[in-house]
């Protein structure tokens, strides 16, 4: 399992402001106590990696509570219900809404959003083999992100990709047909297909446990769907991928979490290995951290 997420269960309270930088602010509490608190219509893009419902195992909450990942299906299905209504509703028209899971429940959520009216984009293939292969069914090999638009995008940059060598001999890998002399010196269109997106494995990128998305694919997501000065947010901030590459990449942002923001609030500030905030060796690329 890959990801930033943290699982439903029992409200906790209120939830409270823990870090502001020049850019962002961090709340710790039930992202369904604290999107309402959002405006409508006031978002540019959302990207959420929820919980997969898979019995990972993630500690305990602020007051002490156990963390369920195990719910039946309807009761998940009916908590992911809530938190995408909220997320369509802070939408801005044209505004992106990315939705990174497994494939057995984006169909489901997916089918949601088709409800809700969104305009569906693209149901990307992210290639990370993590696991192992199942007894029974095919090796699983790819997770799912959706990404969806409140009406026609606002704005959309198509990003291109260095041409594929081989490992071996370092030639091209002519999959685009051969005609080296006819391509844009940008490199290839990107698909739907992500091959290039490795998981984060090694400790001196790693922010907190084994559950932590690429910065590579944030920064594709907000690269495709934002613009700087744009304002993005995160309802299961987890290790705080989205926070990081926002920062970096000049969005504004709101982000809440469920359960540890130690590691959030450490990356941000530049405590930890893997991330150097803005304006901490990095002159001219935006403003760093204000913190309490």
């Amino acid at each position: 399992m890959v990801g930033d997420e943290h699982p439903p269960g029992p409200r906790t309270g209120p939830p409270r402001e823990v870090l502001a930088t020049g850019l962002g602010t961090l709340h710790q509490g039930d992202c369904l106590d604290w999107l309402p608190t959002l405006a409508d219509d006031s978002v540019d893009a959302v990207f959420a990696d929820p919980p997969f419902n898979l019995a990972k195992d993630y500690g305990t909450r602020p007051d002490g509570a156990g963390i369920d990942d195990l719910l039946p299906d309807e009761a998940y299905l009916e908590w992911c219900r809530a938190w995408l209504a909220e997320c369509v509703r802070v939408l801005r028209p044209g505004g992106a809404l990315w939705v990174f899971h497994v494939p057995r429940w984006n169909i489901e959520l997916g089918h949601v959003l088709n409800g809700a009216g969104l305009m569906f984009r693209h149901w990307v293939a992210v290639d990370l083999k993590m696991g192992l292969p199942i007894r029974g069914r095919l090796y699983p090999a790819h997770y799912s992100l959706l990404y969806y638009t409140l009406g026609r995008p606002r704005t959309f940059t198509r990003p291109r990709v260095p041409v594929a060598v081989c490992r071996h001999c370092g030639g091209d890998l002519k999959d685009y047909g051969g005609h080296r002399a006819k391509l844009h010196p940008d490199g290839l269109n990107l698909s739907d297909v992500w091959t290039d997106i490795s998981p984060v494995r090694h400790r001196s990128t790693k922010h907190r446990g084994p559950n932590q998305l690429s910065e590579k694919l944030l920064e594709r997501v907000l690269t495709i769907s934002t613009e700087p000065g744009d304002l993005v947010v995160d309802p299961f901030a987890g290790s705080g991928t989205t926070c990081a590459v926002a920062e970096r990449l000049h969005r504004h942002w709101r982000a809440v979490e469920l359960g540890d923001v130690d590691p959030v609030v450490r990356r941000l500030r530049g405590e930890e290995s893997g991330y150097t905030p803005p304006g901490r060796g990095d002159a001219g690329k935006g403003p760093g951290p204000v913190l309490p």
